[in-house]
């Protein structure tokens, strides 16, 4: 069976019906949040660039910001035929890409990534199954709708599968 690849890039999202696989290149301080339905199979994968549309002052980019990616990213597998109730989360990046002295939590980017993702879906009520994140390496994700498995590459430290 052919897989269709859907690719989403930086401060994206998109979502697909199986058989597919998304994926997403160069996560460093970004976070991938990968939504899966398994009964229905369908696939969703958001690149979060920013925590928080409402700190931006240009925030007409939705799929940019951590708040407002993952609302519509749902939404829009629901459109698909996913059940808001079944979809289960895996996140990936958020990594620390650069050492800045004097530690200003402004500058932790990738951290503040991954909490207001984890904060959101939890506001949603959907849980977080598996996790990658921090360290100071970037990630490159897939998300197979055939099992909602997420393979996670990273350079020097090979691939590992949530």
């Amino acid at each position: 069976m052919d897989i269709e690849i859907v690719k989403v890039g930086m401060a994206d999202l998109n979502s697909a019906l199986h058989p597919c696989m998304i994926t997403t290149l160069g996560l460093g301080s970004c976070v991938g949040v990968a939504l899966y339905d398994s009964k229905t199979k369908v696939s969703g994968l958001a690149h979060v660039m920013l925590p928080c549309s409402e700190q931006a002052k240009n925030n007409s980019n939705i799929a940019k910001f951590a708040d407002t990616a993952i609302v519509k990213l749902v939404e829009d597998m629901v459109k698909l035929g996913a059940k808001r109730e079944r979809i289960v989360a895996k996140i990936a990046g958020g990594a620390q890409m650069f050492v800045f002295n004097g530690g200003s939590d402004l500058m932790r980017i990738g951290h503040r990534n991954v909490v207001a993702s984890k904060e959101k879906l939890a506001e949603l009520n959907i849980p977080i199954i598996s996790e990658d994140t921090g360290g100071n390496y970037g990630r490159t994700i897939e998300l197979y709708s055939e099992d909602g498995r997420l393979m996670i590459k990273t350079i020097g430290f090979g691939v590992k599968q949530l």
